[in-house]
């Protein structure tokens, strides 16, 4: 992933990317990838739990291409 997630489509996007490619290439045994938020107010609070699951996306995106094979 080039880009980090920036709102919840993206963040299902990549996640949805990756674990297609994991697949395809029969990779097993990654961990899930983190739950979407539950818990959100929507009042735009500085360190939203948006920005949390947003970073932990990216995290869970990079530990999962590192199982991919390199082309």
């Amino acid at each position: 992933m080039t880009t980090p997630p920036s709102d919840a489509a993206s963040a299902r996007a990549a996640i949805a990317a990756i674990a297609a490619r994991l697949a395809a290439h029969g990779v097993a045994g990654m961990r899930a990838p983190p739950p979407e938020p539950t818990t959100c107010c929507g009042r735009g609070c500085n360190g939203c739990v948006w920005e949390g699951y947003l970073d932990a996306v990216a995290w869970w995106c990079e530990d999962a291409q590192a199982l991919l094979p390199v082309p």
